[in-house]
């Protein structure tokens, strides 16, 4: 009663503070900004939210994949952006167009790498005590456990029976300690499978590395697109590149000096009668001629997978496409534009191709002239396509106009792309609209005195050109996260216990096991080991199955020689 009026008597108070603040719940402590701080660290460093910004950290870069890249293809970007309107500004806005140095994905890369070093590094420590320190104690009971087998074995001691244990099972790599029990009792206990738990860690460390590997290759890499028409050369520098990107570290003064011309590119298309295979690519070569200051002078072949590593860049092939050379004379006779165009494909099968030719230089007016480069060229109600990508009827057809080109406002312009709205277009003598169709070798001269020629067609090949110093450290990282996981999933940690006590002209025998993972051998390894330290006879029961985890039974064993004691 005492004690129960202890209760009360301190029960008191707190039932007085709920009266006085009229509330009938109890109030929860408050934990203030060190205790909320502490919290929300908890929580950050928790394996399940490593998880799911892992997961955050993959949708987020779905855009990436769906939406062009301004550090990849400017041109396409800028397309999507003139096609889509007030959608793509609001994309724009929300920065889908670069994804990956966005301030949304920046925030859930910093956050996962947070939370993978507040995960890591103290299971790090615990992992290293644990490898350090002695396996665990042989617990008294061990018919609770895996595959516990209990016989009777006579001439032999106990001392001989657990040192031949500890020999066994240091032969199957595990870490042994022979401990000394009451009574003149001996028993090995005995752990292996702590490499499952340094290949998580491993992984989640590896992990780790690969988002520092990105991260700083990002800061200190360059990345640039160009494109080179067969017979003309690249020269490494700045002034060369249709598209530039560098890392915020990045000195573009320290550019290595290479060049290379491209000699021939090759491409070959399926001509089968298959509808689903016609016109499908199966072979895309560009042959290049390389002068490297550390290498000499040396020729290569590039292929899709197959890039040019030179000076410590990597220059992959990443597309082609023809460019016809097209000679255009102004009203007053003056070639305003001659040589190679290059041609965009608009993305269907034939290679359908635009072309915009500018001549800010035309007298008495600017000029442009726009269409098609058509490789298999046909012009029906679809209007002008092609029908195959090779060059079997290469024909252009062309708009040429006249008028204020907009270039001399200051603001950039995409030089693929020009607006006739607010151009004339050059009339023929009928006051139509002059519409030219030509093969290679064709000339015209339009009403107003002007010309264009069709000379010939050439092909261009598109490279990529970067330099990431840390890519290597990314790829080991990446394939050490992959050994990590697979020693994490697949090897098995497990504790064997053997006891020997002394009874009469032998000792009695006690193996069993416990599975810290998924383990279906367990049982019969133990087992196993049982039989090789007491061999059973043939005509002798089988051992007794455990019980149940929990149970206490105290039901007698069957053993190998004798009741169970």
């Amino acid at each position: 009663m005492g004690t129960a009026g202890g209760r009360d008597r301190r029960i008191a108070p707190e039932a007085s503070d709920l009266r006085q603040s009229g509330s009938g719940k109890p109030s929860l402590p408050k934990l203030g900004v060190r205790g909320t701080l502490l919290f929300l660290w908890r929580q950050l460093t928790s394996m399940q939210t490593a998880l799911f910004l892992l997961l955050l950290l993959a949708i987020a870069a779905v855009p990436g994949s769906l939406y062009p890249q301004r550090n990849v293809d400017p041109s396409k970007t800028d397309q999507y952006l003139s096609e889509h309107g007030s959608w793509a500004k609001f994309l724009d806005a929300l920065g889908f167009f670069d994804v990956f140095s966005s301030v949304w994905f920046s925030a859930i890369y910093l956050l996962l790498f947070v939370s993978l070093v507040g995960c890591v590094v103290p299971r790090l420590n615990v992992h290293l005590r644990q490898m350090r320190s002695r396996p665990p104690r042989t617990p008294s009971r061990l018919n609770r456990f895996v595959g516990h087998t209990r016989v009777h074995v006579e001439g032999v001691d106990a001392e001989t029976l657990t040192a031949q244990a500890h020999r066994r099972l240091r032969r199957g790599r595990y870490r042994v300690d022979t401990l000394e029990e009451p009574g003149g009792a001996r028993s090995v206990t005995a752990e292996r499978g702590y490499l499952r738990e340094t290949g998580n860690l491993l992984f989640h460390i590896a992990l780790l590395c690969v988002l520092i590997g990105v991260a700083a290759g990002g800061l200190t890499q360059y990345r640039g697109q160009i494109s080179v028409v067969e017979g003309q050369g690249f020269s490494n520098s700045l002034a060369e590149y249709d598209s530039f990107d560098k890392g915020a570290w990045y000195d573009d003064s320290n550019l290595p000096p290479f060049r290379f011309t491209l000699d021939d590119f090759r491409a070959e298309y399926d001509t089968s009668q298959n509808e689903h295979r016609f016109g499908q690519p199966t072979k895309f070569e560009a042959d290049v001629s390389v002068d490297d200051p550390d290498k000499g002078e040396f020729s290569k072949t590039l292929r899709l997978n197959h890039p040019l590593h030179v000076a410590g860049s990597t220059m992959y092939l990443l597309g082609n496409g023809y460019a016809p050379e097209i000679t255009v004379k102004d009203p007053k006779g003056n070639v305003v534009a001659q040589g190679p165009v290059h041609a965009v494909p608009t993305g269907d099968m034939g290679y359908t191709s635009q072309v915009v030719i500018k001549a800010p230089d035309a007298q008495p007016q600017q000029m442009a002239v726009v269409g098609f480069f058509l490789p298999t060229g046909v012009i029906d109600e679809k209007g002008p396509h092609s029908q195959f990508p090779g060059l079997v009827n290469p024909e252009l057809a062309l708009t040429v106009y006249n008028g204020d080109l907009g270039l001399d406002g200051g603001t950039p312009q995409n030089a693929y792309q020009v607006d006739v709205s607010s151009l004339t277009p050059v009339q023929d003598e009928d006051g139509n609209q002059s519409l030219l169709r030509m093969s290679p070798g064709d000339s015209t001269t339009l009403a107003d005195g002007s010309s264009v020629s069709f000379d010939g067609v050439k092909r261009y090949a598109a490279f990529d050109v970067r330099r990431d110093p840390f890519q290597g450290f990314t790829l080991v990282a990446a394939l050490s996260s992959v050994l990590g996981l697979v020693l994490s999933l697949y090897v098995p940690r497990r504790r064997v216990w053997v006891r020997a006590v002394p009874e009469g002209d032998g000792v009695v025998l006690e193996v069993a096991g416990l599975a810290r993972s998924d383990d279906d051998r367990l049982q019969d390894d133990v087992r196993a080991l049982a039989h090789d330290l007491a061999p059973e006879p043939a005509d002798a029961p089988d051992a007794a199955r455990p019980p149940a985890p929990g149970a206490d039974s105290t039901e007698p064993r069957p053993s190998h020689e004798g009741p169970a004691q």
